[in-house]
């Protein structure tokens, strides 16, 4: 079984950041959602848990960070062409999000732009092209 990652996200409305991760793309796994949290889920091994502050804090005695004004983590996730990442942070913007919090990244192999959340977490979406930036960068993909 393929290793899966669980991003958890405290958010202060569960049914507006589920409308939200909705229309960039993610789909809601109702048989782990609930008032408290929903189950987005990106692909078979890539999934955001988005938790109320309450719940949250059940997982940690520290506070829960505001994301608007501080940063705790940049969250990447890749997309399969340019015209996706512009997609999705499209519809991220569209949806109520921010876009480009960060700057743009174009190196030619590789392309990225950013979105933050209706809650202030960021995220990146990339897209490369393996072959070149192997070639640009001398050395192998990681296996």
């Amino acid at each position: 079984m393929p290793k899966m990652i669980f991003v958890n996200l405290p958010v202060a409305d569960v049914g507006r950041s589920t409308a939200f991760y909705q229309a960039i793309g993610g789909e809601k796994n109702s048989m782990f959602s609930d008032e408290t949290a929903t189950c987005i889920v990106f692909s078979d091994t890539i999934h955001a848990m988005l938790l109320t502050h309450d719940k949250y804090r059940m997982f940690t005695s520290k506070p829960v960070a505001n994301a608007h004004s501080s940063s705790q983590v940049l969250i990447c996730i890749s997309a399969d062409s340019r015209v996706d990442v512009d997609s999705i942070v499209g519809k991220a913007a569209a949806a109520g999000g921010g876009a480009d919090p960060g700057p743009v990244q174009d190196h030619g192999f590789m392309y990225g732009r950013s979105f933050e959340d209706p809650d202030g977490h960021h995220w990146e979406v990339m897209w490369m092209d393996m072959e070149a930036a192997e070639a640009t960068m001398g050395q192998e993909a990681p296996a």
